[in-house]
């Protein structure tokens, strides 16, 4: 009797864990209070305010002031982009600045679109929320949320928010699009307590769609948008019907993973690796060592010190434009740093670029941006969702000058319901605001791939 309740209570065991391992699991989240000092009895007050972007002309004098009195040093010769912001363009981007660069009309394009703003969790969320104007008899739009990275702004999706709530085509998904400033950037908030991560971010998102009475959702992001709009896949399975990204880093290296990156360039075929892997892959050694070290000083200092070196940027505005659009410049395409101008506006204008700029300097929020970083791999590489997979519908578009690469293979290790991966024909880290029009119809066609609709 007692051998066959060992067998049975063994084989029990063996069941339960079988059945734990399978079972899908979520993010957990927990409420929490970002305002300042200590969170207030009784309900939160979740009224929806509008929001509009304003300027002044004392805001715009101290700029110009600024600008006035910045002291020039000269780059080294034929050093290009290759030490950062080469000092002869800045100068043109300077003058350009204080001359030729008009902040109120900018405010005016910043503001053709609703902007709003609400209280969660003890502080401000800034959003943009577009409507489609006109919408078919009998049809509802989809709702997007898309966040954006660092060192952009919510004014990288206004290119592309126009393509996805208007489409040319009567056979595309028409869709209302939100777009959040992450807390501590642009318009939101800054959180006042340690501890604010994407995990938090993605509660506070996966609140707001909620708040404006949405059940279902669609949630699509780049740079730390990819990781925050992840997270909310990983809380809210049931409320996110699908995720898509354009950025997609290594997840931890499983065996898998290590295989490929030992075998993958002499057996590509067997790892699924096409020619652009094996190029943005191999040799290992420089593709993922020694060209990630050359690009991500700015992570090592935002996530230790970031008040440090933030301060100096919140004082100068040129300082912060040297900052924030070499990133625009390596981050587009690597070959840019070998060119005097960094290729800044070959891909973008310097408008587009100085409102970018701007909406940091009028918010003063590069240190609040820069602390991201601090906040979340301060507390480690090997947090929960980390190691949690995604099960909701996934699309990714690989561009092909993303900073970091990841071949589909290793892309299926995180995301398990992996509908859609493609190869883009060109652009770079900042690809909603570089290539709105490949962007948008890729979105399309995930979505379509998920709703079962006919695609393009």
């Amino acid at each position: 009797m007692y051998k066959e309740l060992a067998v049975a209570l063994g084989l029990g065991a063996v069941v339960a864990l079988v059945f734990l391992k399978k079972r899908k699991r979520v993010l957990k989240a927990q409420d929490g209070w970002w305002g300042v000092g200590a969170c207030p009895q009784g309900p939160e007050d979740d009224s929806v305010r509008p929001f509009k972007v304003e300027t002044t002309s004392e805001e715009i004098e101290d700029l110009h002031h600024r600008l006035d009195q910045t002291r020039s040093f000269p780059s080294l010769e034929d050093s290009q982009f290759n030490y950062g912001f080469n000092s002869r363009y800045l100068e043109k981007v300077v003058s350009y600045w204080r001359n030729d660069f008009n902040w109120r009309k900018q405010v005016d394009k910043l503001n053709k679109y609703p902007h709003f703003k609400t209280k969660i969790e003890g502080i401000d969320i800034h959003y943009v929320h577009v409507k489609p104007k006109n919408l078919a008899e009998g049809t509802r739009a989809v709702p997007l949320m898309m966040v954006h990275g660092w060192p952009g702004s919510f004014y990288e999706f206004y290119g592309i928010i126009p393509l996805l709530t208007e489409p040319s085509s009567p056979d595309d998904i028409t869709f209302e699009v939100i777009c959040p400033s992450i807390p501590g950037y642009g318009f939101s908030e800054a959180p006042h307590k340690k501890g604010f991560d994407t995990v938090c971010a993605a509660h506070i998102f996966n609140k707001l769609m909620k708040r404006l009475g949405f059940n279902h959702y669609y949630v699509q992001g780049g740079d730390w948008g990819s990781l925050i709009t992840t997270n909310m896949a990983q809380q809210e399975p049931n409320a996110v019907k699908g995720l898509h990204i354009n950025f997609a880093p290594p997840a931890q290296a499983g065996l898998l993973m290590m295989l490929s990156i030992i075998f993958g360039r002499r057996f590509p075929k067997l790892f699924g690796f096409t020619e652009h892997d094996v190029k943005r892959l191999f040799p290992t050694k420089e593709k993922l060592l020694v060209d990630a070290l050359r690009e991500t000083g700015y992570m090592h200092i935002q996530s230790t010190k970031p008040d440090t070196a933030g301060r100096g940027l919140n004082d100068s505005p040129v300082g912060l434009a040297a900052y924030i659009l070499e990133k625009f410049s390596t981050w587009t395409e690597p070959e840019f740093k070998n060119l005097e101008d960094g290729g800044l506006e070959r891909k973008y204008s310097l408008d587009d670029l100085l409102t970018n700029v701007m909406i940091y300097w009028t918010s003063r929020s590069i240190i609040s941006s820069m602390r991201f970083y601090k906040e979340n791999f301060g507390k480690g590489l090997n947090q929960p969702h980390a190691k949690l997979p995604v099960y909701v519908p996934t699309g990714v578009a690989s561009f092909p000058n993303e900073v970091m690469h990841s071949p589909k293979l290793w892309v299926t290790q995180k995301y398990h319901k992996l509908k859609t991966y493609t190869l883009m024909a060109r652009g770079g880290h900042f690809a909603a605001m570089e290539e709105p029009q490949l962007l948008a119809e890729d979105v399309q066609n995930f979505v379509k791939n998920v709703e079962k609709r006919k695609k393009k």
